[in-house]
């Protein structure tokens, strides 16, 4: 896992923890929040070249950790490590989990049973140890903390080919109801609290995309859906995608509807 240093006599005031950030929507969301002003740390299996020269040449604090979220506990000990060697003043501290991987689109039993634990990691796993060394490790901070899980509409109904993910979103949708939960209850004994907010980010011009429109028909029955898609221009692009979901993070209400689509904002 490499590191890109920043002057700390111009740190920024506020904080964007991104995961998935070297490729999609996550590097939108990393460039959009180093623009807008907050030191980014991105943290993906690979790095981000594009990222890195948009911040170097524009003097802007970003930190890209390269590690494979398959196996997320040692990223996870890093982040809250990092985390605590922060001085904890910041305005607003954020984590994003974006980070998500579609398996081969078709049932389970088509799939390797590793690259299905490795989809479930990335998926759910990860997100439960970098939201709870997050908040763990600045459970002082006076900052403004929140926790964005991107979701997606497959975690809240079913579709033959794409178990997995479905899955996955499912237990991260459930999973932000409870820490929601959790982080109410803090409140109401008087502690810091978190808001914590799953979404759905709509329909994307990703390389996700592009995988279940090119999926075999045999296998997944809705990959003309898909296709059509792409060929009726009903993707979003990934930088109007971030933009909107920038802004609903921004929202002052943000927390109070956990389960969210970025399209009903």
């Amino acid at each position: 896992m490499s590191t890109t240093a920043f002057d700390d006599a111009a740190r920024p005031r506020s904080l964007i923890v991104i995961t998935g950030s070297s490729r999609g929507l996550g590097e939108a969301l990393a460039r959009q929040s180093l623009e807008a002003g907050h030191l980014v740390v991105g943290i993906a299996r690979g790095r981000s070249e594009t990222l890195e020269r948009f911040a170097h040449e524009r003097g802007l604090p970003l930190q890209q950790w390269q590690a494979d979220l398959a196996h997320p506990l040692t990223i996870a000990q890093h982040l809250a490590d990092w985390l605590r060697t922060q001085p904890g003043d910041w305005s607003a501290a954020t984590l994003i989990n974006n980070a998500g991987v579609v398996t081969t689109p078709g049932p389970i039993d088509g799939e390797s049973l590793e690259r299905l634990s490795g989809a479930l990691r990335v998926g759910l796993e990860a997100t439960v140890l970098l939201s709870a060394a997050f908040l763990d490790a600045t459970r002082a901070w006076p900052a403004d903390r929140k926790v964005l899980n991107i979701s997606s509409g497959l975690g809240r109904r079913a579709m033959a080919g794409s178990a997995l993910y479905c899955a996955a979103k499912a237990g991260m949708d459930n999973l932000s109801r409870a820490m929601a939960l959790d982080e109410e209850h803090k409140a109401a004994k008087g502690e810091r609290a978190a808001r914590v907010v799953s979404l759905a980010p709509g329909i994307i011009d990703t390389d996700m995309q592009a995988q279940l429109r090119g999926g075999d028909a045999s296998k997944f029955p809705d990959r003309d859906r898909f296709a059509a898609f792409k060929a009726e221009g009903q993707l979003a692009s990934a930088d109007d995608t971030a933009r909107q979901v920038l802004k609903f993070l921004s929202r002052n209400d943000f927390g109070q509807q956990v389960l969210a689509d970025v399209r009903d904002a």
